[in-house]
């Protein structure tokens, strides 16, 4: 790749290294130079700007960094579109980060160029939370050194996700004279709590004597894919109660104590093929322990075995962390997918069509234009997609039959379009981070560029307003950030919210796409012919 500064007149082509105000606003970081371009820079005095140039063999950021993802990616994950060379990687289900660590290590040892980061290995997460982020630090890399990584990555993705399975727990506490009720009422609370936060039920509680004897009829009897027994007193030897309990009820002990503190004093055994978990004192608190690094594991069907609990250490000192949340809460803290809803204005009349009829019911390879929009929506990495009617409603709804989508009504439609939007506005979940703004009548945006548009998505990084643009011109659809939202519940007649993104120039970001139906609506008859 070359890069340093050229003269204005030689940079068409070229990819812009750093951003540039000129007279009519700002080129960002970037940005692909075109003729228009050079004309701007040259009649707003800039002589000269610095810029990279791919050479033969090198592969683009985007390019680069889309391929690594998905040989990086495992079971259960979604892939971002690419952006300023950046791909992330999300969970698709709750449940366990799986990554594995020397891999990840050898990826990062190979080129500068190329960087993997992760989650911690086996770190509870939510659906929609981040595991993994590849980024190509220049504009560009050798095609050599991208297929080099390929090889690595030929055989299973090293990051991949553990989905809950659903365990479900049945729980002995043990009594001794003098132990409050209120202590083991807490333990029910907790340990419920705990279960939840692994997908999984706390099935019920047995109390019994602090003996061998009550207790192994208790095991014998309890359900639940795992017994979990929490005694009066902790266990300080694999001749004490709890263990000779599981022996004499058939069962076996096959680990006793944990590398990991709190949790010191774990015992694992089995019963019946159930996992039979004799818990620490530190059991009875809401807080992160050992215990919880043993229950994510079963609860995402992983093996747990005396190995696996002896390689607990590295990271197992957690007496010192400050604030140990319950698992939930760790993966609430994690960075997540930005929670995009799709809004598909279809509530027009689109009279310049000249025959009365609902354009957005026209056929374009044999279905009616606004279902192609809706499925594009739905088929890409979106939270949602809601469909805003007005004219000929049930017209609308009929030809969206089957779809997974919500509907809200404009009965103001006639009054423009910013009716139908602020009809759709009003209808959107209160949770989310942005809303993606379709026009009904333009079949040809794709889920991919809709990703990509996602994928660009950043208000920290002042990239709030996601616009697409092709050969220069801006076009549609159009992601806004919710905090736009009220500004936009305030348009009257028949704009839309265009009028906001000069007003925000600043949080403004292009993502360039060679695909023109990012221009191409339909309006009149002759229209429909220049789609294909």
């Amino acid at each position: 790749m070359l890069f340093g500064p050229v003269a204005v007149a030689d940079a068409e082509g070229a990819i812009l290294a750093h951003g540039v105000h000129h007279a009519d606003g700002r080129f960002p970081k970037g940005r692909v130079i075109s003729t228009d371009d050079v004309a701007t820079l040259t009649r707003s005095g800039i002589e000269t700007i610095t810029v990279a140039r791919l050479e033969s063999g090198d592969v683009g950021e985007d390019e680069a960094a889309s391929r690594i993802a998905v040989r990086l990616a495992g079971p259960h994950l979604t892939i971002s579109a690419a952006h300023t060379g950046r791909v992330n990687l999300f969970a698709a289900a709750d449940g366990l980060a799986l990554v594995e660590a020397a891999t990840i290590h050898a990826l990062n040892r190979v080129d500068e160029a190329v960087t993997v980061a992760t989650v911690p290995p086996f770190t509870p997460v939510l659906k929609g939370q981040m595991l993994a982020t590849i980024k190509i630090i220049p504009f560009a890399v050798s095609d050599s050194i991208i297929a080099n990584l390929e090889w690595m990555l030929a055989g299973a993705g090293p990051v991949s996700l553990a989905p809950w399975t659903g365990l479900s727990a049945g729980l002995v506490q043990t009594i001794l004279p003098g132990t409050k009720p209120q202590v083991l009422d807490k333990s029910v609370s907790v340990t419920a709590a705990r279960m939840a936060g692994i997908g999984g039920d706390l099935l019920g509680e047995v109390r019994v004597p602090h003996a061998v004897a009550p207790l192994t009829d208790a095991l014998r009897t309890t359900g639940g894919d795992i017994l979990l027994v929490i005694g009066a007193s902790a266990i300080t030897d694999r001749r004490d109660v709890i263990p000779a309990a599981i022996e004499a009820a058939g069962g076996k002990v096959l680990h006793f104590g944990m590398p990991v503190d709190p949790g010191n004093l774990l015992l694992l055994g089995t019963l019946d093929g159930r996992p039979v978990l004799g818990l620490p004192g530190c059991a009875r608190s809401p807080k992160l322990n050992g215990v919880d690094w043993v229950l994510q594991r079963l609860g995402a069907g992983l093996t747990v075995d005396a190995s696996a609990i002896m390689g607990l250490g590295v990271g197992g000192l957690l007496a010192e962390i400050a604030g140990r949340p319950l698992p939930r809460a760790l993966a609430t803290a994690l960075p997540r997918a930005p929670r995009i809803h799709g809004l598909v204005l279809a509530g027009g009349f689109g009279r310049r069509m000249g025959d009365g009829g609902n354009k957005l019911l026209r056929q374009w390879r044999g279905q009616p234009l606004v279902r192609h929009v809706v499925q594009s929506a739905i088929s890409a990495q979106l939270a949602g997609v809601t469909v805003a009617t007005g004219y000929q409603e049930g017209d609308i709804r009929r030809v969206l039959e089957g779809l997974s989508i919500d509907f809200a009504h404009a009965s103001d439609h006639g009054d423009g379009l910013s009716a139908t939007l602020k009809a759709g506005l009003t209808a959107l979940p209160d949770d989310i981070d942005g809303v993606m703004v379709l026009l009904g009548d333009m079949p040809r945006v794709t889920a991919a560029i809709i990703n990509r548009m996602v994928a660009a998505f950043s208000p920290a990084d002042d990239r709030a307003i996601i616009l697409p643009t092709c050969g220069g011109q801006r076009g549609n659809p159009v992601l806004w950030d919710a905090a736009f939202i009220p500004d936009m519940l305030a348009l009257t007649g028949d704009n839309g919210a265009r009028t906001l993104v000069a007003a925000h120039a600043a949080l403004v970001c292009e993502v360039a796409v060679e695909e023109t139906g990012v221009l191409l609506d339909v309006d009149v008859p002759d229209d429909l012919a220049r789609l294909d």
